[in-house]
């Protein structure tokens, strides 16, 4: 019944202007006439009367109220607004008419006519009509306030006219944000028709539809897609300024989650175009499934992504090392949100990694089988500005990690680098790659090879702490300003799951003293994905050629150490092995009794902070590490001003 009377509602609101203008003016004419009637009635207290008696005050009721009503603007009130401004609309038209209609009554001496009908019929006629106007008010002026409010919304269209695309429509059709005008959808057989009420279009109409139908949002409700497929829609759609929103899996659209708050933002390996492979189960159950594994930096960006790739696993026990506390804390939570029949013991341990006499304690309470070390400070500028601490966390700690390894037999020891420790430039990269070598060089030292290390060496991971995703986000949302270092800079990017997935994989294949390298694909140029970051959020770039845009990019100058680009190989000789996404370097290494008296040197300048012997050594012992001239640390700066003035 509702239904029925809802669709009545919006038949007569849809209604040509010309239809409800006949309508109301035949409304008002019932009114005038009826009105008549029943002032005759409550004049003379009967209905004794003849009808040729109220045909002639009738007729003149008409004659003045509708011509008056149209000029006084009633007509173009009803179905715009209502409410006071309506009323007093009614109420000066009312006015006008009675005037004129009980003076004619008066002046002119009808038979049978008493003259306070001209004073009872426009009292009646008053509030007749404006009772009329009430009642519209109160069954459609809620339903055109609502159109007319929903009219000035920006305009979306949803991409995928299944399923998914009916229940987001219907998930849409009460919220504030935007409204859906049309579908597109890739099936033939689908264009041209209509689903809830919308017309569906060939995505080849979307130039056409930004154009002349104000389209400024698009919404993929394709989630049985793969991400080939996905990207290539959105290669097709990316030279249109819109803001692209995607469903959620279809795991929450079975649990009925669709909703305008749970469109999500594109991933931004769908902006880069960076096609994911399915990871092999055997080898992420490999080293991890029903044994105590141990994550080092647990709290951090990869360290919590390993985390969770891990708790799917089902080890027996995960150990969670962070020296943070309340990163530790925030992912001991989540951890246990995950965790809630207790099937998997979860333990934080709060420690740093260089701190040997407790890291010997924890080895040797649980006897971890797998090691996962991602700890390390990795910001290149911070680094750069505390050198000592930088090489003490990144190398010495990763030693005390790797000895107490050793010590306690642990089987399997991955160690998370990166593509900055090729040919470095700065202090960071030149620290991960020393820890390399160290690690290469203990697994050559072993006798039985008890603990096979591996390393795998990636690039810049989206969303992680220090990348520039997150910020470029906040900024766009901001409105202010991209700040980029240089306009020609370029990185490796892959999401945080799929580089978890990966160093996982990786580990499983090593057969010791391994250097993984992760395919990274094609390296982006920063510059470009900030443009289309831009663009998908629906904004334009604001450049010398488009003053009026929403943002621009700010160039700022290279930081201290950092390079334009970034290599992954420091000797062109990488071998396949059987995954797709990964490699395996051929890096040449000291061995270790040659190496642990240089390893001896940098501790002993890295506690007196003797810069130039520190970089001398990283010199000798880092392949192509080439710092800049300037040395910015801040400890050393600040002495040497101290000393200068002393002098």
């Amino acid at each position: 019944m509702n239904k029925r009377i809802n669709k009545l509602r919006l038949f007569l609101l849809d209604l040509p202007r010309d239809i409800k203008l006949i309508i109301s003016l035949a409304v008002d004419i019932f009114l005038c006439i009826t009105t008549v009637w029943v002032a005759f009635y409550l004049r003379l207290g009967e209905f004794n009367f003849s009808e040729k008696t109220i045909i002639f005050p009738s007729l003149l009721s008409i004659i003045f109220a509708i011509p008056v009503f149209y000029i006084s603007g009633l007509y173009r009130t009803i179905f715009r607004y209502s409410g006071w401004p309506a009323m007093l609309t009614v109420s000066k038209s009312i006015i006008i008419y009675g005037f004129l209609f009980s003076t004619f009554i008066f002046l002119i001496s009808f038979r049978d006519v008493p003259r306070t009908i001209g004073i009872i019929q426009p009292l009646l006629l008053f509030f007749t009509v404006g009772g009329s106007r009430a009642l519209v008010r109160y069954w459609i002026g809620n339903l055109y306030r609502i159109r007319i409010k929903k009219s000035n919304l920006p305009k979306a269209a949803i991409y995928g006219a299944g399923n998914a695309g009916r229940e987001l429509i219907l998930a849409l059709e009460n919220n504030n944000e935007f409204v859906v005008s049309c579908f597109l959808d890739d099936d033939k057989d689908k264009q041209g028709r209509v689903l809830a009420g919308k017309q569906i279009y060939s995505p080849d109409s979307l130039e056409y539809l930004v154009k002349n139908r104000n389209i400024s949002y698009l919404f993929l409700a394709l989630p049985r897609l793969n991400s080939g497929q996905r990207i290539k829609i959105i290669k097709k759609v990316s030279k249109f300024n819109l803001t692209v929103r995607t469903l959620p899996n279809l795991i929450e659209i079975a649990k009925g989650n669709i909703s305008s708050t749970n469109l999500i933002e594109l991933e931004i390996d769908e902006l880069l175009g960076r096609e994911k492979v399915d990871p092999d189960k055997l080898l992420l159950k490999k080293n991890i499934s029903n044994q105590i594994v141990l994550v080092t930096g647990a709290g951090g960006s990869i360290g919590g992504q390993l985390c969770r790739e891990i708790m799917r696993i089902k080890p027996k026990t995960l150990l969670l090392l962070d020296s943070n506390e309340f990163s530790l804390y925030r992912i001991l939570s989540e951890l246990n949100s995950i965790n809630k029949e207790e099937v998997i013991k979860i333990i934080p341990l709060l420690c740093s990694i260089q701190d040997n006499k407790n890291i010997n304690s924890i080895f040797k309470t649980w006897r971890p089988n797998t090691v996962y070390h991602a700890a390390a400070y990795k910001h290149v500028p911070i680094v750069e500005y505390n050198l000592a601490e930088g090489l003490k966390n990144n190398v010495f700690g990763t030693l005390t990690i790797a000895k107490a390894s050793l010590r306690t037999k642990v089987e399997n020891f991955v160690f998370i680098s990166t593509d900055k420790a090729v040919r470095p430039t700065n202090v960071m990269g030149a620290s991960k790659r020393l820890g390399e070598v160290c690690l290469q060089a203990l697994f050559a030292n072993q006798e039985k090879k008890n603990t096979k290390f591996s390393m795998v060496r990636f690039g810049n991971v989206l969303d992680s702490s220090g990348s520039v995703i997150p910020k470029f986000r906040k900024q766009i949302k901001d409105r202010t300003p991209i700040t980029l270092t240089h306009p020609d800079m370029s990185r490796y990017f892959m999401t945080i799951v799929e580089a978890a997935e990966l160093v996982i994989q990786a580990g499983a294949m090593s057969e010791g003293g391994d250097v993984f390298l992760l395919d990274m694909g094609e390296p982006v140029k920063i510059y470009d994905l900030a443009k289309k970051m831009i663009n998908f959020s629906g904004l334009q770039l604001k450049n010398k050629n488009n003053p009026k845009g929403d943002i621009e990019i700010l160039i700022t100058g290279l930081r201290p150490g950092e390079k334009l680009f970034e290599e992954l190989l420091i000797e062109d000789n990488s071998l396949p092995t059987k995954h797709p996404k990964i490699f395996k370097a051929q890096d040449s290494f000291l061995p270790w009794n040659e190496l642990t008296n240089e390893i001896d040197s940098l501790e002993r300048f890295i506690y007196k902070n003797d810069v130039k012997n520190i970089i001398s050594i990283l010199r000798k012992l880092v392949i192509g590490y080439n710092p800049p001239n300037e040395i910015v640390d801040w400890i050393f700066n600040e002495n040497i001003k101290k000393n200068s003035k002393k002098i």
